[in-house]
């Protein structure tokens, strides 16, 4: 097999491991944690078997984290196993995270708390101490079988029981700990960096309700204290900020378990947020053309069968409904109505592009371990569009729907954002001109915005290629929000056309986009961002009025009415506490303005101002602060 290194092609010997490989390029591996080829990680340990672009992985490359951490999970299994009992542990799977890793267990006789994880974190250390060398083992199916039988691993008998039947099994040893894994691991318990046990919580089996819930145990790792604990502030700093206790105490929504878990109740404060957001949106897009429709929350099961969901989505499906001796399906997504919608009546050249849009509500069915307040749920708002053009339409509608996508973002706060483009699959459906004409206009219409992008090699849906946009949070996280994909299955699948200039049949190019994505989401994202403090166009209440004494309740009412008219979203706290304890009260609800009227102010006809807005403080005429908000509002500061 070649490997391409530095400039220069090697030829090696199929099955050399990552240590025999470097010996073969002549490098020398004491500041190697790993290599790649064509972006896959090895150890150096592995046998390789295929060619391709080779790359050396050191502590300073961002894969070296992802061995760092799969051997923490291992270290951490094998601390659990040192404490409880090897055969009272019973392991899972033990993957890497964004941040650090976790491991599935089981532990038998004990129920593993936070309070545990000192004691765990302390047996992890001492492991690492023992330098304990990391070595790799195959073994044939019936001996892994055999081994993992002995130690009574269920969870890895399923696993191992599960793989085809030509896999290559292997196990990994530090120790007296084995563990079976495919790796990458770093070659000793001593190079293992800085890492915090963080959270433990439920999981099922195989992700499976119907199977055992085992524990899940969260770790962060990096290879410096430095950067661990610039991530443990970090997620400090997210607490403080998280949407479901910001949630419940700015009375925005609730989750009843009667109702059910993963669907949203949307509190008064929570529905003017809501609908805040929505008629943007409408605007937005009425503007623009765009088409508002709304559609069914169920379907017959033969739309489903149309569209491919009953083939490659049922799992993410709500079970069948009977009505009537007919099936029946809650929808996962609005596309499949939107199509039915343009098959409604023969189309004209003359009408494309058609744009239609919903904030259509879709339930998809989650397991309950992976549900997250606002963002993982059941039952969920999109605001999605369907755009129908021509080919000669497609940069076009792409640049429109880029511009639109930006400017949303915008108003909403977030001006730092990554752009990926993901491109066709091998295996893709649609011509080799389709592609090239969809992959081309979202790169061009990129280009022409002055945006920079990175491309997802072969990253695309088979049915189509697409923009995603990636928000940058206050705190430095970044979320998935705006998406827009060409689709070349739908129009095949219902059979859709046009009738071009020639007189003849043509298929339409379909372009899905969302760009919040899920409202849900969008509002948890929102919630972080500010930390709660909204903006005043997006705060459900805007003006918190204090009148200091009952007298001057009258005059408070009077410029209640005078907002309300300007439809500015006003209360009066009329409660009989002392004015200090009302201002600090409104300040804890997050109310970004705060009047407070006493006899000057009902004299003068004037407002005294609490806000952090600099435009807006001080005392002044209750015209020149309405003024001076509508801008403020208008603004979108």
């Amino acid at each position: 097999m070649i490997l391409e290194f530095e400039g220069q092609n090697y030829d090696i010997q199929e099955g050399i491991t990552g240590i025999e490989l470097l010996k073969a390029i002549n490098k020398t591996s004491n500041d190697i944690i790993g290599i790649s080829i064509d972006g896959i990680i090895y150890d150096l340990q592995t046998p390789i078997y295929h060619g391709g672009k080779l790359k050396l992985i050191t502590k300073q490359d961002k894969e070296s984290l992802d061995i760092l951490r799969h051997s923490l999970a291992h270290i951490m299994a094998q601390a659990l196993k040192e404490i409880y009992g090897d055969e009272k542990v019973h392991l899972g799977i033990g993957p890497t995270t964004e941040d650090g890793f976790f491991y599935d267990v089981e532990v038998e006789g004990h129920h593993i708390s936070e309070d545990d994880l000192k004691t765990i974190e302390d047996k992890m250390r001492e492991i690492i101490k023992r330098s304990l060398d990391i070595k790799r083992k195959e073994l044939s199916r019936e001996e892994a079988l055999k081994f993992f039988e002995n130690k009574k691993e269920v969870y890895k008998l399923d696993i191992i029981n599960s793989l085809p039947s030509d896999a290559k099994i292997s196990v990994y040893e530090q120790g007296d700990f084995v563990d079976l894994c495919r790796g990458p691991h770093i070659p000793n318990t001593a190079l293992a960096g800085a890492f915090k046990l963080s959270s433990v919580a439920g999981a099922y089996w195989r992700g499976d309700a119907s199977k055992p819930m085992l524990q899940r145990i969260y770790g962060i790792a990096f290879w410096t204290e430095k950067e661990l604990e610039e991530r443990l502030k970090l997620y400090e700093e997210a607490k403080k900020r998280d949407h479901r206790r910001l949630g419940k105490e700015l009375e925005l929504f609730t989750i009843d378990e009667q109702v059910g878990p993963g669907l949203i109740i949307w509190l008064p404060k929570g529905a003017t947020l809501r609908q805040i957001m929505e008629d943007y949106l409408r605007k937005k897009h009425k503007d623009l053309n765009y088409q508002f429709v709304y559609t069914p929350h169920v379907g017959k099961s033969t739309l489903w069968e149309t569209s491919g969901h009953l083939s490659y989505y049922k799992e993410n499906m709500f079970p069948e409904m009977k009505i009537e001796e007919e099936s029946y399906y809650v929808k996962p997504m609005n596309c499949p109505f939107h199509m039915a919608i343009y098959k409604s009546k023969i189309r004209s050249y003359k009408e494309l592009p058609i744009k239609i849009a919903e904030l259509g509500t879709v339930y998809r069915y989650e397991m309950s371990g992976v549900l997250h307040g606002l963002m993982r749920v059941r039952g969920f708002t999109q605001d999605d569009a369907h755009i129908f053009c021509k080919e000669e339409d497609v940069k076009d509608v792409i640049k429109e729907t880029l511009e639109l996508a930006f400017d949303v973002l915008k108003d909403f706060g977030f001006n730092d954002y990554q752009i990926f483009i993901s491109t066709k699959p091998k295996d893709a459906i649609g011509t080799e001109e389709n592609w090239q004409i969809s992959e081309g206009a979202l790169k061009e219409s990129l280009e022409t915005l002055g945006k920079t992008y990175e491309i997802d090699e072969g990253g695309g849906a088979f049915y189509g290629p697409k923009i995603d946009i990636k928000i940058k949070d206050a705190i430095g996280r970044f979320w998935q929000c705006s998406t827009i994909q060409f689709d070349f299955n739908l129009p095949e699948r219902f059979d859709l056309t046009y009738i071009g200039e020639d007189n003849k049949k043509h298929r339409p190019y379909i372009i899905h986009r969302a760009l919040l994505g899920s409202i849900e989401r969008f509002t948890g994202v929102l919630i972080e961002h500010y930390a709660g403090n909204f903006p005043i166009w997006l705060s459900p209440i805007q003006v918190a009025i204090i009148p200091i004494a009952d007298r001057h309740l009258e005059y408070a009412k009077e410029v209640f009415e005078l907002l309300k008219a300007k439809n500015i979203r006003a209360y009066i706290d009329d409660r009989a506490e002392r004015m200090n304890a009302k201002i600090r009260d409104n300040e804890l609800k997050k109310i970004p303005i705060i009047l407070v009227l006493g006899d000057k102010e009902a004299s003068n006809k004037t407002v005294s101002i609490r806000s952090k807005y600099e435009n807006l403080q001080g005392a002044v005429s209750i015209d020149d602060f309405i003024e001076k908000i509508y801008e403020t509002i208008q603004n979108k500061a």
